[in-house]
């Protein structure tokens, strides 16, 4: 299944006989809380989920955005209307990040049909609205694992041995600035992949055939072992998604250089080269 959907697509699906559950997940980092912007206007329909309380467990020594407690994130998806039987759609303001986070999270706890909505609501040309829904409650168990993880020692051994993939900026990547964690740089051995060169100006994916010249380019082909990486395992997620759009199946560190760089005890690479 394709892992995104254009908004003509679900403007067609959500007139039709099985329309699917769209939740809003409008977020940004380190500022206010969104669902004020929701409750002005939305896709009609859509449930809004915020990604700090529910896409996350608390910040910590697991990272800024740790993957939250299967029982509460079953617990919220059940709020928002969730159901297995259901297909799921994710839409956020525009750059995807938040949308591909709840995807990944939906994913690796078994969902079988979730797609991002490809431009988030800035590609939406439909009706937009304030009244707020009230979905019947969900039947969604989460079941973790469909998606592969990595922590820290995994994310370690996969840059030495297959391809570790860093989606956060070069600047960030190289050391040169780093504006939220506690030290700059990189995992040895990862490479920089920025994110934000999986989509076009308009903010939407680059096709499947482009993004997959980009992704060999860097190493990373259908039958590589691949993982992904980035500050707090948010925009990592938005490179998990790109891959899969892809075909490359890839794992993501949730931890990311949010965790990594809060243990003094672990390694640090710095300048444009992986080592």
């Amino acid at each position: 299944m394709n892992p995104i959907i254009s908004a003509p697509a679900l403007a067609d699906e959500l007139a039709g006989a099985h329309p699917p559950l769209l939740l809003d997940v409008r977020w940004q980092l380190g500022g206010p809380n969104l669902r004020p912007e929701y409750e002005k206007a939305h896709i009609p329909g859509a449930v809004f989920v915020d990604l700090d309380a529910e896409l996350a467990g608390p910040a910590g020594s697991g990272g800024r955005h740790p993957l939250p407690d299967p029982a509460a994130f079953g617990t919220a998806m059940r709020a928002a209307g969730v159901r297995a039987d259901r297909a799921v759609v994710v839409y956020d303001g525009g750059l995807n990040w938040a949308a591909a986070r709840a995807w990944w999270l939906l994913r690796w706890a078994g969902h079988p049909s979730v797609r991002v909505l490809d431009g988030g609501l800035a590609a939406w040309e439909g009706p937009l609205t304030a009244d707020i829904p009230e979905p019947a409650p969900g039947t969604f168990e989460p079941a973790p694992g469909a998606l592969p993880l990595l922590d820290a020692d995994g994310a370690a051994a996969l840059a030495r041995t297959g391809l570790l993939l860093d989606a956060r900026a070069a600047e960030r990547y190289r050391g040169d600035v780093e504006p939220i964690d506690p030290v700059g740089g990189h995992i040895p051995g990862a490479v920089s992949a920025p994110t934000t060169e999986n989509v076009t100006e308009s903010g939407r994916f680059r096709s499947a055939s482009e993004l997959a010249d980009r992704f060999k380019g860097l190493g990373a082909t259908a039958d590589s072992e691949v993982g992904v990486y980035c500050g707090s395992g948010v925009s990592g997620a938005h490179e998990v998604l790109a891959l899969a759009v892809a075909g490359v199946p890839a794992a993501l560190y949730v931890g990311s250089w949010s965790e990594w760089s809060r243990d003094g005890g672990r390694p640090v690479a710095t300048g444009p080269d992986p080592q």
